[in-house]
């Protein structure tokens, strides 16, 4: 299975992180013990097109995915990813903001 643009995506509907080329570590904090989760950036109604455009990263389960300070309890780090997905999905596959929003609903690069 391909997406859009000829990347091969695993069993599981991921094509490889386009944001995280080390995913043996954390995204966030660098940890590289412990339990590590993959981290779509944009979840819910865009879980899939994150799976497949490679907008996710790895992320250490008890402190950034779901710890206090972590990117499911705090909307600035939530934030902050998105901004971080939204830059590198315009910059890998040349959209502009527009194109972006027509994908995944939002800019999140303003406001």
């Amino acid at each position: 299975m391909f997406n859009e643009y000829g990347e091969r995506l695993d069993r599981n509907g991921y094509a490889p992180s386009i944001v995280q080329s080390d995913t043996h570590r954390c995204y966030l904090c660098g940890k590289t013990t412990g339990k590590l989760d993959r981290h779509e950036i944009f979840g819910a109604s865009n879980r899939r097109k994150s799976k497949a455009y490679g907008l996710w990263v790895m992320l250490c389960h008890y402190s950034c995915h779901e710890g206090a300070w972590g990117v499911h309890q705090n909307a600035d780090v939530a934030l902050k990813m998105r901004r971080i997905g939204q830059t590198a999905a315009m910059e890998a596959y040349g959209w502009t903001r527009e194109d972006f929003i027509q994908h995944f609903g939002k800019n999140y690069l303003e406001g």
